[in-house]
C-alpha cells in the first residue's frame, strides 16, 4: 500500500494505519472531542483484505480462529452454520478481566491504536467494525475494561475482549459521567449492537494495544517528567551554591551520548546569568559537586537514551498489524505466526521502569542534600526556626517510600513468562503487568520530582537578594504562582499533590526548552 500522509487539524486525526504519533493518539485519548476518521485508502486496504477473507471461506482450507477453534482447541474444526456463533462465544469466553477498571484516557488509547491496526488491512475484518470503534470514540462512549487479565501473548485478550464485548451491545460502558450497560446507551444515541462475521472477534482482540497504549501514556508523562526533572535539578545547583563547570560542552564532547550532552546543555540553559553562581565562584573551598549534581548529565543523559528507544519501540508498534492469522491479500496468503506477542514492547516498558527508578534516585539524593544542614549550608530542612518547626523533614520521608516502591516495581515483567492454554502458549510476556508498573512508577517520580522542586524553590528564595540563572528563576516565579514560600510549618499535602501536578502539566518544559519566561 501506498503511504499517505494524513490530514490533520486540531480537531481531527485521519486514521491510515501508518503513521499515528504517540502525541495524537494521547491528544485523541485525553479530549473526546477530536474526531478520528479512516482515511480512503485504509478503507480500501480493508475492503480487500475482507474481500480475500470470504474469498477463501467458498473453499475447503482451514484458517486459525475462522474455520477452527482457538489455541489448544485450533484442531477442532466448525463448520460454516456456527462460525458467526464461534466469533461470539470467543468475545464473551474471553471477557475475563478482573479489578479497577482502565480510566477513560487509557481505554481511549486502546481503542484509538486497535482501529490505527485494523485500518493497516492486515486483519480481515470489515470497514464497518473499524467504523464502530471510531463511533465510539466520537461519541464518548467508553467501554468498561479491568486492568488485570493480560500475560501480553496471543493479545492482550482479556482486556481487548471487553472492548469487544461491547460492540455486541453486552457488557458495560461508561458515557456522559456515568456507567450503564451498553445497550441501553447504544439505544439512546441510535447505534444497532454489531453481529460479528468470520475472523472479526479474532481480530478485535488478537494485538498488543492495551500494553502499547497503557505503556505509551505512561511514557509520554515519562518523558515530560524528564523536562522537569532538568529543572529540579538546576534549581538545587543554585540552591546548593554548585557549579555548573560539569555541564560545559568540552566535557561532553569527549564522551559523546547524545542523552548526556541534551541534559548538559538543557543545565547550562537553565543556569545562565546567575548571580548566586558567580557570589561563589572565588574563594569557595569545593573542588567539586556531589555526584547527585555533578552527574546529572550522566544519569539524566542516559534515562534520556532508555526514552529514546522506547519511543521508537512504541510507535513502531503503534503503527504495526499485531493479528493472528495475518490476512495479505496481495500475497493471497494467510500466514499463521507471532505478531501478538508483546515482549518487545514489555522489555521497553521494564526498561523504562528502570530509567524512571533512576531519575527519582538521584532526585531524592539531592533532596536529602537540601534538608541535611551538614551538606547544604541552609538552614535544617529548610525551616526558618528548627526545632519549633520540622519544614520539609517529613516530605523527603514521602519520597523515600515512593522510591522504595519504585525500585520494588523495576524488578522486570518481561522475564516471568508462566505457560497458558495447555502449555500451547508457553512463553508469554506479561506486557500488560509491565505497563501496570511503570504506570504507578511515573506517578511516583512525579510526586518525587514535586518535592525537590518545593525543597530546591525554598533554598533558592533563601538565598535571596542573589537572582539565580534566568531559567531556574523563571522556573522558581511559575511554582510561586501556585505555591507559596513555607515561612512556617503547615500541612505540606497539598503543596506535593500541586508540584507534582506541575510536573505532570508539563509547565516547566516549556521553561526547560527555551518557550517559558526567562
Amino acid at each position: 500500500m501506498d503511504h499517505i500522509e494524513p490530514t490533520r487539524s486540531q480537531d481531527s486525526i485521519l486514521l491510515t494505519g501508518h503513521d499515528l504519533s504517540l502525541e495524537d493518539m494521547a491528544r485523541a485519548a485525553r479530549d473526546s472531542a477530536i474526531h478520528l476518521s479512516l482515511s480512503e485508502e485504509a478503507r480500501k486496504a480493508v475492503g480487500r483484505s475482507r474481500a480475500f477473507v470470504e474469498s477463501l471461506l467458498e473453499g475447503e482450507g482451514q484458517i486459525y480462529g475462522v474455520t477452527t477453534g482457538f489455541g489448544r482447541l485450533a484442531e477442532v474444526v466448525i463448520p460454516p452454520s456456527q462460525r458467526e456463533e464461534l466469533q461470539s462465544n470467543l468475545i464473551r469466553s474471553h471477557s475475563a478481566g478482573v479489578g479497577k477498571a482502565l480510566g477513560r484516557e487509557e481505554v481511549r488509547a486502546i481503542m484509538v491504536l486497535r482501529a490505527n491496526a485494523l485500518s493497516r488491512g492486515h486483519s480481515g475484518c470489515r470497514v464497518q467494525v473499524v467504523d464502530r470503534l471510531l463511533e465510539y470514540l466520537n461519541l464518548g462512549i467508553h467501554p468498561l475494561v479491568p486492568e488485570a487479565g493480560s500475560v501480553g501473548a496471543s493479545g492482550d485478550l482479556a482486556p481487548l475482549a471487553h472492548v469487544a464485548l461491547t460492540l455486541l451491545g453486552e457488557g458495560s460502558v461508561e458515557y456522559q459521567g456515568s456507567v450503564r450497560p451498553t445497550e441501553e446507551v447504544l439505544s439512546e444515541v441510535g447505534l444497532v449492537p454489531l453481529r460479528l462475521r468470520e475472523k472479526e472477534g479474532l481480530a478485535l482482540i488478537n494485538g498488543t494495544q492495551v500494553t502499547t497504549g497503557m505503556g505509551a501514556l505512561a511514557f509520554l508523562r515519562a518523558a515530560t517528567a524528564l523536562e522537569a526533572a532538568e529543572v529540579a535539578g538546576a534549581m538545587t545547583v543554585e540552591g546548593l551554591r554548585g557549579t555548573p563547570e560539569a555541564f560545559r560542552a568540552e566535557a561532553q564532547a569527549v564522551r559523546p551520548h547524545p542523552g548526556q550532552a541534551t541534559t548538559a546543555s538543557r543545565l547550562t540553559f537553565l543556569l545562565r546569568e546567575s548571580e548566586i553562581r558567580e557570589s561563589h565562584r572565588h574563594g569557595d573551598p569545593r573542588v567539586q559537586d556531589a555526584y547527585c549534581l555533578r552527574c546529572m548529565p550522566q544519569v539524566h543523559g542516559a534515562a534520556r537514551e532508555v526514552f529514546g528507544y522506547v519511543r521508537r519501540i512504541l510507535e513502531t508498534e503503534a503503527n504495526s498489524t499485531t493479528d493472528n492469522p495475518l490476512i495479505l491479500p496481495n500475497e493471497e496468503v494467510v500466514i499463521s505466526a507471532g505478531n501478538f506477542h508483546a515482549q518487545i514492547v514489555s522489555q521497553s516498558l521494564d526498561f523504562l521502569a528502570i530509567a524512571v527508578a533512576d531519575l527519582a534516585a538521584i532526585s531524592e539524593r539531592r533532596i536529602e542534600r537540601l534538608l541535611n544542614p551538614d551538606l547544604s549550608g541552609l538552614s535544617p530542612f529548610l525551616t526558618r526556626e528548627p526545632g519549633l518547626q520540622s519544614g520539609f523533614m517529613i516530605a523527603q520521608v514521602t519520597a523515600v517510600d515512593l522510591l522504595a516502591e519504585m525500585r520494588i516495581l523495576a524488578h522486570p515483567a518481561s522475564v516471568d513468562s508462566v505457560p497458558t492454554s495447555a502449555n500451547q502458549e508457553d512463553h508469554v510476556s506479561m506486557g500488560m503487568a509491565a505497563a501496570r508498573k511503570v504506570r504507578r512508577s511515573v506517578e511516583c517520580l512525579e510526586y518525587i520530582l514535586g518535592v525537590e522542586l518545593l525543597c530546591a524553590a525554598q533554598a533558592v528564595d533563601d538565598l535571596k537578594p542573589l537572582r539565580p540563572g534566568l531559567g531556574v528563576e523563571s522556573a522558581v516565579e511559575t511554582l510561586r504562582q501556585v505555591i507559596p514560600p513555607l515561612t512556617r510549618d503547615r500541612v505540606l499535602a497539598g503543596d506535593m499533590e500541586a508540584a507534582a501536578g506541575m510536573v505532570r502539566s508539563g509547565v516547566f518544559t516549556e521553561i526547560v526548552r527555551g518557550q517559558g519566561r526567562g
